[in-house]
């Protein structure tokens, strides 16, 4: 029983992900938080706006891109929208801009996690 007791005594308070993001304020007990939990995150680095919070720990995201038309030589305006791990260390709301990392698959729709909360749109 003392190995249980001095292992999470040892546990530092948030791990490090190796990308430039402030640590989370809040600690959680989240295991698919990637710095409270074991999640490694790699790939791609996105940005979004939360435009939903109705599904337990989970966002959708909302990311708006230009698209190049070389025909017209122009620019059209895309909109995607996706489902990204929320982890409870963030405080995510309907209105706020993230930080999205690509991680391991968590569900059939959700490959992304939430690194940083950027806070409400201006």
């Amino acid at each position: 029983m003392a190995k249980a007791a001095t292992k999470k005594a040892d546990r530092p308070a948030a791990r490090d992900i190796g990308i430039d993001v402030p640590m989370p304020e809040r600690t959680c007990t989240d295991g698919h938080c990637p710095f409270h939990g074991k999640l490694p995150v790699h790939g791609q680095t996105l940005e979004g706006v939360v435009v939903s919070t109705k599904m337990q720990r989970t966002v959708v995201v909302e990311r708006e891109y230009l698209r190049y038309l070389q025909k017209f030589e122009r620019f059209e305006k895309r909109t995607r929208r996706m489902n990204v791990h929320a982890p409870p260390c963030l405080g995510l709301q309907v209105g706020h801009r993230v930080t999205l990392m690509e991680c391991r698959p968590l569900s059939k729709t959700v490959a992304y996690v939430a690194i940083h909360n950027r806070g409400a749109v201006s």
